[in-house]
């Protein structure tokens, strides 16, 4: 079974580990296409600004048309950071963005070749068994011969990453699985011969038995087992 530290940011076992993500490792994340209606549904839903969703006012202005949402590029970005990194490494949460700059418009039609840096890792203060990674992450418009134009976008972050975990020794595991056998095949007390039955030896003869001390006449009872209260002599049974 995977444990959560061992599992990626998307659920499936890891094979990326903090000490994977060591500084000046680059990591492609391939190239996003601009969907014309996705990115104005999402401006719509969430950044309905006009340069944004009104084709008119747009193509009027000094943006020639509408461009997108800058929070759309970054979710693009997202997407393609959690598909060719996150969903290999175990990923925990991250501690926050440093910069996150829009550089140029991004608009329909567009393909974005995605990157992200490692800059730095150090073992986590705050997070033991967690390392902190600090990371930058470029997108780049491509033109026709598929040759990077311009920088569209870039940010800093940091995200937190489990070490890889620690295999057990196959020497020691063994002896440890020997010596809890031992332990559970040597007998106990109540399995040696006679451990339930009364002691027959000769302690058993020497063990003291009770003398009565005095000669107390006995207690009538009644019909239930209950002791009932003694009159004290005949001749008073008698006059009762």
């Amino acid at each position: 079974m995977t444990t959560p530290d061992a599992r990626s940011g998307t659920g499936r076992p890891a094979e990326l580990f903090f000490e994977d993500l060591v500084p000046g490792l680059t990591v492609d994340l391939g190239v996003v296409t601009v969907d014309a209606d996705e990115m104005v549904a999402f401006a719509r839903r969430f950044d309905p600004q006009w340069y944004h969703v009104d084709p008119d006012l747009a193509a009027a202005s000094r943006h020639g048309g509408l461009i997108a949402s800058g929070f759309y590029t970054v979710s693009l970005f997202m997407r393609a950071y959690v598909d060719h990194l996150l969903s290999r490494a175990a990923a925990d949460a991250s501690p926050g963005l440093e910069e996150l700059r829009w550089l140029a418009p991004v608009r329909a039609g567009d393909r974005l070749a995605v990157r992200v840096d490692v800059m730095g890792a150090r073992p986590s203060t705050a997070r033991p068994g967690l390392g902190t990674v600090s990371l930058t992450g470029t997108m780049l418009r491509l033109g026709a011969d598929d040759r990077p134009e311009q920088e569209v976008l870039r940010t800093r972050f940091r995200g937190w990453f489990a070490v890889r975990p620690v295999e057990a020794d196959p020497t020691e595991a063994e002896a440890e699985a020997t010596e809890a056998e031992t332990a559970e095949a040597a007998p106990t007390d109540g399995d040696r011969p006679g451990a339930d039955r009364p002691d027959s030896g000769p302690a058993a003869a020497v063990q003291p038995t009770a003398v009565p001390t005095t000669a107390d006449p006995p207690t009538a009872g009644s019909s239930d087992g209950e002791p009932t209260e003694s009159s004290g002599s005949a001749e008073a049974q008698r006059h009762d």
